[in-house]
């Protein structure tokens, strides 16, 4: 049953716990400026949220074509949200295609608001109806409002000398108003964004606040169906404190730039427009007064290069790429593992291989992360699991390279970097500093010195008087630092270089369970994004009694000491993943533990009843 169903009805009004509401249209047909300025009304409404923006590959696909529809997915509520939702509660379809490729997730009983004025006999056909499902009965398990939008906004906007093609473009506009005024969402953060954007073309933001008013103004005076009236979701139960809306990769610029403070260091931020990681250099290019250097350059593997020679030059490098970007990085990636050089790599995925599904979300680059280099090149890995952790995650990322002196892969994913939910801005005077430590005494100086106990190599700024030296990629004397053929030497250092990364297990957290009991019948076992879909499963299928528990895995590599007699703990493990099986196999190996896969690459992330009937079915057999 339709949320928008289950309602309640106090002082008069319907009252639900939480809802799913979808747009969708024509890649432009502005559908993540419309999803973008209701989460923002909700946001400060007070809402619980998460978001889920869900776009084509293709620039601008043919109008009305199915592969170019764009959506964009908010779920809020009044409790706990920590995913975009699973099936929808209200779908707004702005053509025949939007309504075809989404309608399969409405719930039945769900509310359908369309523009019929979009189902001609062209755009019907090129989305593969026969008929008008408007008319056919093929839609008589849902309640639709079929609204003639397009002629709705040329009146409104008529007083404003707009083109038709100006005119139609606020559709998107009329129709945000008509679901602000389903939800009660107040209209005037939009209108002041509106007003914002379209500065320099006043006459643009009027007409498209016109149609906004104008959509609101017919839901409220319109006869809709039976049952259709405003539905309130009373606010969320949150911390106090200040609030800001995030994405993903807007908490993983922030939390980069948090991090080279707590380090005392400038940051050199050095990447390669690629979808879905693009956006982190969009923010951080925006952020110089916190001194963040940004740098776009020719290619993949002149970034990371340049990243590299930030950090031998005193600052921290950082670069950034989705796996087809990661793989060209990966010999010099494996250049600052032997110079053990700080280096800061940002892994956002996408749906491979190749070229793949660039704007659909996977964890198919943990393999790729853990031993996609040549030689004994290993690395500390780490993941984010909601787009607020990606802060927190940023920040370890350059504790880890900065005092370890060694590359850090950090992986996010497409998911995580465009969805949006509420963030309680942290105090950074809670974040214990950890300031670099550069070596400045010239006695004895050999840029082979290590700390002992981490067995970091010192870090020396060139140009230190007394300090002078050079590193490379060729294999260095263990004593010295210079150049070595030395096959007992190569041991040694090999040697060296994996006892450093997997001592880094010392130096962090003992995994912890994130909901239920450390022992038990069954744990599902995550890392990434994945979390808001387990954390939902698990939490419904505790409160119905069963015995299941969450454990969620940000220490990919090495991993935490405890992980191993944390898991024997259990009779069963499920390990749910947006790839065929990668981290499940290294549990397997490494603690002989028969653990069973839930695996989607569908390019679309986790929905909670996905997880919650894997659940049933390994505790009822």
């Amino acid at each position: 049953m339709s949320a928008v169903e289950e309602v309640s009805h106090q002082n008069g009004a319907n009252q639900i716990s939480d809802v799913v509401v979808r747009f969708a249209g024509d890649s432009g047909d502005g559908m993540q400026l419309t999803g973008s300025n209701f989460t923002e009304a909700t946001a400060i409404y007070g809402n619980d949220l998460a978001t889920f923006p869900d776009f084509p590959a293709e620039i601008r696909a043919p109008a009305g074509a199915t592969f170019g529809v764009s959506a964009f997915q908010i779920y809020f509520g009044s409790e706990d949200v920590s995913t975009a939702g699973d099936d929808v509660d209200v779908l707004v379809a702005m053509n025949p295609a939007a309504l075809i490729t989404n309608l399969k997730d409405v719930l039945v009983g769900g509310l359908l608001i369309i523009d019929s004025d979009a189902f001609t006999d062209k755009n019907m056909a090129r989305a593969g109806y026969s008929s008008n499902p408007i008319e056919d009965g093929s839609l008589d398990a849902y309640r639709v409002i079929p609204i003639a939008v397009t002629k709705q906004v040329l009146e409104s906007v008529k007083p404003f000398g707009l083109s038709h093609k100006f005119a139609v473009r606020c559709k998107n506009m009329w129709t945000l108003g008509l679901v602000m005024w389903l939800f009660d969402r107040d209209r005037s953060i939009t209108t002041d964004n509106l007003k914002q954007k379209f500065a320099n073309k006043p006459e643009i933001a009027d007409a498209n606040i016109a149609a906004l008013n104008a959509g609101h103004a017919y839901a409220e005076t319109a006869e809709l169906p039976t049952g259709v009236e405003v539905y309130r979701v009373p606010r969320a139960v949150a911390a106090p404190g200040l609030y800001r809306n995030i994405t993903g990769s807007e908490s993983l610029a922030y939390g980069l730039i948090a991090g080279g403070q707590l380090a005392d260091l400038p940051i050199t931020f050095a990447s390669y427009p690629i979808t879905p990681a693009s956006s982190l250099l969009h923010t951080l290019s925006g952020q110089k007064q916190f001194n963040v250097v940004t740098f776009q350059a020719e290619d993949e593997i002149a970034a990371v290069c340049a990243a590299i020679g930030a950090s031998f030059s005193g600052s921290l490098g950082i670069t950034s790429s989705s796996g087809p970007g990661i793989s060209l990085k990966a010999e010099a990636i494996s250049l600052a593992s032997a110079t053990e050089l700080p280096l800061v790599v940002v892994n956002t995925q996408r749906g491979g291989p190749s070229t793949g599904l660039p704007t659909k979300t996977e964890q198919s680059d943990l393999n790729q992360s853990l031993f996609g280099r040549h030689g004994d090149t290993m690395l500390p890995v780490i993941s984010c699991s909601t787009s607020v952790d990606c802060f927190d995650v940023a920040i370890e990322a350059v504790r880890i390279a900065t005092r370890f002196m060694t590359p850090v892969i950090l992986l996010s994913d497409g998911y995580m970097a465009n969805a949006s939910e509420p963030w309680l801005l942290p105090d950074i005077n809670d974040y214990e500093p950890f300031p670099a430590k550069f070596e400045t005494n010239p006695e004895g100086f050999a840029p082979a010195n290590r700390d002992p106990e981490t067995l970091a190599r010192v870090w020396a700024k060139p140009g230190t008087p007394g300090l002078e030296h050079r590193i490379g990629g060729i294999e260095k004397d263990f004593d010295s630092g210079d150049i070595s053929y030395d096959s007992d030497n190569h041991q040694r250092m090999t040697d060296l270089r994996k006892d450093k990364i997997e001592g880094i297990a010392n130096y962090i957290p003992e995994q912890e369970v994130s909901q239920g009991n450390p022992k038990g019948k069954l744990a599902v076992v995550g890392w990434g994004s994945t979390y808001g879909a387990i954390h939902q499963a698990v939490k419904r299928c505790r409160q119905e009694g069963l015995d299941v528990s969450h454990i969620h895995v940000r220490y990919m590599n090495p991993l935490p000491r405890n992980l191993g007699e944390l898991l024997a703990g259990y009779d069963q493990v499920l390990m749910p993943e947006m790839n065929t099986g990668q981290f499940i196999n290294i549990i397997r190996a490494k603690y002989l533990i028969d653990a069973k896969a839930l695996n989607k690459v569908s390019g679309q992330p986790f929905k909670i009843k996905e997880v919650e009937a894997a659940i049933r079915s390994l505790l009822e057999s």
